[in-house]
């Protein structure tokens, strides 16, 4: 039986004081837990000899009995696959890392995580992701001539274009491949100006809730409304089911309501829950912290 007083959790966050980090850091101490925060850059790594990697005087693995990871965080090429690179040295070296790394490198790709979920039968939109201007304009006409273009690495609905002019969709492309980018365009998919993030912890959904926008944008971090709601069954399956096939025990699910029948539109590995707490009685970093003693119960 592990007692809370002689565990250690680490966060890993740009902001200690950020809400979710702050609700993490309560959420422990009432569990009688002790947690150390920390951002990516005062992680170092070492090769032939110990602290294999350590923060400040902190050795991560002689110090923790577990790692959250908070938003990986914004970097170099050479930046996030050292990060990455330490998680996953961290996890092979018997630490237990939330999520998991490679949960973490499917979901910062849009491209990834929607081939994965279209191969194991989950619905999602029409979507093309390619370097070629000529095949993306190709790729406007065969998506109906109205598609949005997404960051094929972002979160939070920050560059999200929705295009309908050959024109202007030209342009954009053009600009995309100028800065070496690699365009990602999806089918404009009517769903009114609503979504739904489902929170996934382990085999359940531990909380949900609709975003109403002011258009078709709805992520709560560009100024959508969230309100509660009640997910059918299959909704519910369809959350669980996509956050396992990308190895997340920590996720939201983002799903369109389409004419045709829900899709999913994106798996996040590392979801803030500020708008969704406040619309629902759990307490959602006390649901993450016993799920993670749990799991370290194991």
């Amino acid at each position: 039986m592990l007692e809370g007083s002689f565990l250690k959790i680490g966060v890993v966050t740009r902001n200690r004081n950020s809400w979710s980090s702050s609700q993490l850091r309560e959420a422990l101490a009432r569990r009688n837990l002790r947690c150390t925060c920390f951002s990516f850059p005062r992680l170092t790594a070492r090769v032939g000899y110990k602290p294999y990697a350590n923060a400040g005087k902190i050795s991560i693995l002689e110090n923790l009995d577990a790692l959250i990871v908070r938003p990986i965080g914004r970097g170099s090429l050479e930046e996030l696959v050292f990060r990455m690179d330490v998680l996953y040295r961290l996890e092979r070296q018997g630490l237990y890392v939330i999520n998991p790394p490679e949960a973490i490198e499917h979901c910062v790709d849009k491209y990834d995580i929607l081939a994965i979920l279209e191969e194991k039968g989950v619905p999602v939109p029409r979507t093309v992701a390619t370097e070629n201007v000529d095949e993306a304009l190709k790729a406007f006409a065969e998506l109906g001539g109205d598609v949005v273009v997404k960051p094929i690495f972002g979160s939070r609905g920050v560059g999200l274009t929705r295009i309908r002019d050959s024109e202007i969709a030209s342009t954009v492309f053009r600009a995309i491949t100028f800065y070496h980018g690699v365009i990602y365009i999806q089918e404009f998919v009517d769903h009114g100006f609503s979504d739904i993030r489902a929170l996934v912890i382990g085999d359940q959904v531990v909380a949900s809730m609709r975003r109403v926008g002011s258009s078709w944008r709805t992520n709560y971090s560009q100024g959508a409304r969230p309100t509660p709601v009640n997910l059918d069954r299959t909704l519910e399956e369809t959350a669980i089911k996509s956050a396992k096939l990308v190895g997340c025990k920590i996720a939201g699910v983002d799903i369109l309501e389409s004419p045709s029948g829900p899709v999913v539109v994106d798996v996040n590995s590392q979801p803030g829950w500020r708008g969704l707490q406040s619309v629902v009685k759990t307490n959602i970093a006390d649901e993450i912290v016993n799920f993670v003693l749990s799991e370290l119960k194991r």
